[in-house]
């Protein structure tokens, strides 16, 4: 199966203002992009002291001083401006939000977009952010999968009660508008609790590479791991999607292109780019191009 092309829409630094998110998705989707993601921080401190995971030296070295626009609403935005590409977030910080409230919300740009949201939700690495919104920091996987199964009773538009260490929701809810189906919900993460999360619970699996360090090896072996974790639970592994963010492909598409190929023969369903620094349709083309060698 060809790998599928996804770009990433700025939602934060000068870009949604300059631009404006819902232009800048409708322009992606013009050109053929098949799905648009947002990412997501609701603060920042000024000095990062948690260990970013997805750095060899575990160091973030973006600057926190730049607006940061809130991935629910621009994903609102996205699903006005839009009428065909998936839309998602890559990735949703879940346990930071009321997982009620999260789910109607997910709910309506879902059935008003007719049914094109993908949501990526990890369990977070920013100490400092959970703590500005008062959330725990400590078995916040453990929040995270139960989030993910209040969501999932919640899309049903009658969600059954439940009692749990993080949550108690009551029965004879309504929850509506109801989804037309369960919204799938990608598991991010590269730990091996991760990588159990997302076979285990996930609808698949949202996993970060840079574009100069791409490594399809790691890739194949991890999704075994996703895949014995789905086998364990009683699932069919097959079902479960691969979709790999690449960081730093910002006017390196290039260098992606080279290796989508190999990507999709390592198992990886779908690709998410920085296209808005290049040219978003030479990019797609190449990109093309390299999935169909």
């Amino acid at each position: 199966m060809t790998v599928r092309i996804g770009a990433k829409v700025p939602n934060s630094g000068p870009q949604p203002l300059a631009a404006g998110i819902g232009a800048t998705a409708r322009a992606l989707e013009d050109v053929g992009y098949d799905s648009l993601w947002v990412s997501d921080h609701v603060v920042l401190p000024r000095e990062i002291g948690s260990r970013y995971p997805f750095a060899a030296d575990g160091k973030a070295t973006w600057s926190t001083d730049t607006p940061y626009f809130e991935p629910v609403v621009a994903l609102a935005m996205m699903a006005e401006a839009t009428a065909r590409a998936d839309l998602g977030t890559a990735v949703l910080v879940a346990p930071l939000r009321n997982p009620v409230l999260l789910a109607k919300q997910l709910a309506s740009i879902d059935v008003l977009s007719g049914d094109r949201l993908v949501i990526g939700a990890g369990a977070g690495w920013l100490r400092e952010e959970f703590d500005a919104l008062n959330v725990p920091f400590a078995r916040r996987g453990s929040r995270l999968e139960e989030w993910i199964a209040i969501m999932r009773e919640c899309w049903t538009g009658t969600p059954a009660a439940r009692s749990s260490d993080f949550y108690e929701l009551p029965a004879d809810l309504l929850s509506l508008p109801a989804t037309t189906r369960p919204v799938p919900v990608l598991v991010g993460g590269h730990s091996p609790v991760a990588l159990r999360r997302a076979g285990a619970v996930g609808d698949g699996w949202l996993a970060q590479q840079d574009a100069s360090e791409l490594d399809p090896d790691e890739l194949r072996a991890a999704r075994e791991q996703v895949a014995a974790a789905a086998r364990d639970a009683g699932r069919d592994p097959q079902a479960i999607r691969v979709v790999l963010r690449i960081v730093g492909s910002s006017g390196a598409c290039d260098l992606v292109a080279a290796r989508l190929a190999e990507l999709g023969r390592a198992g990886v369903d779908e690709v998410i780019v920085d296209v808005i620094d290049g040219d978003p349709a030479r990019d797609l083309d190449l990109l093309r191009e390299g999935a169909a060698a």
